[in-house]
């Protein structure tokens, strides 16, 4: 196994471990580590010993907390390598032929929904906090999960590709970005327990051995409204009915207004290129999905918007982005569609199996 630190691998009987290990940034996900996580799938397919592969990060803050934007700010020549690589293992990740189970405890967010949320077992707990935050920073959510987020019942995954709010583990099982809640508590217990399965068909009966109720979830509670905003043509229209929920709403709860906060504070541009691209991945299977956000992706990069909201969340930490456009009614149908050409890189072309 490889003994680099950025990614732990290491057998615990039947089960081989995957750590993502850069805590102090909360496992976010840089090149290196996408390919030692690829070696690593690699090595355990190979491996006959191994039944079942563990995605897991270290620290206590949470799974991943998505990709190094950071270094996509700083070298921004490197996105058509950095995005397609990490798109490619995505589908992997998807297809890999042995049970791969994710523990999506902590922060879930942009890559690390990308790295977890296309395994086949997917488990979140009470300190789950699972999110899309891409118009927060100028652009659209990517690794594949609008191909999850489009299907969600009633508009659910509509609003939190719109807004980047983070859900609880009770929200992503309503959305459909998980299976199963265990208490954090007993993930230790769940892993070794998944060390002694022998073979493939005992995984998901294993898992459900420590699955308990994950409680009211706040996404499925404001569901009526959701999706009487979230079904609107245009992203001004989703606005105009929230705002008319948020005052009308006796009974909508504070939910309602940090939707509509959000909405007044992410890139124009990157709502309405979300909207589009939540609407074409419905119809679309998980690679055209990725094909899709790889042309969106590297189009944001060479705009304002994407480079702008990193500088804001994350470089200077202000918080005030200057979007252009910056409002809603200046982002024309056609600047929209422009970002679903092919870059200039090329498109990405993974295929479907």
């Amino acid at each position: 196994m490889t003994d680099e630190k950025l990614v732990l691998g290491s057998r615990q009987g039947s089960l081989g471990v995957i750590t993502l290990n850069r805590p102090r940034a909360v496992n976010a996900l840089n090149l290196d580590m996408m390919q030692l996580v690829d070696q690593l799938l690699t090595e355990f397919e190979a491996d006959d010993s191994v039944t079942t592969v563990l995605m897991t990060g270290a620290g206590d803050r949470g799974l991943c907390a998505g990709g190094d934007v950071k270094s996509i700010y700083y070298e921004p020549e490197r996105m058509p390598e950095f995005m397609g690589f990490e798109y490619t293992m995505n589908l992997r990740l998807s297809r890999y032929p042995k049970p791969l189970v994710s523990f999506m405890d902590g922060l879930v967010l942009g890559g690390g929904v990308g790295i977890s949320a296309h395994a086949a077992y997917r488990v979140v707990t009470e300190r789950s906090r699972v999110g899309m935050p891409e118009t927060i920073i100028g652009f659209s959510p990517d690794v594949g999960a609008l191909h999850i987020l489009s299907r969600s019942p009633r508009k659910l995954g509509y609003a939190m590709a719109l807004t980047g709010l983070h859900a609880s583990g009770a929200d992503a099982l309503a959305v459909g970005l998980a299976d199963y809640y265990v208490p954090f508590e007993r993930l230790n217990d769940l892993a070794e327990a998944l060390s002694k399965v022998d073979a493939a068909e005992n995984v998901e009966r294993c898992i459900q051995g420590f699955t308990v109720d994950a409680g009211p979830s706040r996404l499925e509670e404001n569901a009526d409204w959701i999706e009487r905003a979230f079904s609107e043509t245009t992203v001004e229209k989703i606005v105009a009915e929230v705002e008319r929920q948020a005052v009308a709403g006796a009974d909508e709860g504070p939910l309602v207004h940090e939707v509509l906060a959000a909405l007044r504070h992410n890139s124009p541009t990157g709502m309405k290129v979300a909207l589009e691209a939540t609407r074409r991945a419905a119809d679309q299977t998980l690679n055209l999905t990725l094909n899709q956000d790889y042309a969106v992706t590297l189009n944001s990069a060479a705009g304002h918007d994407m480079r702008e909201g990193i500088r804001a969340q994350v470089i200077d930490k202000d918080r005030q982005p200057a979007w252009q456009p910056a409002t809603l009614e200046e982002v024309d149908e056609a600047s929209v569609l422009a970002f679903f050409e092919d870059p200039e890189s090329g498109p990405l072309e993974l295929r479907s199996i």
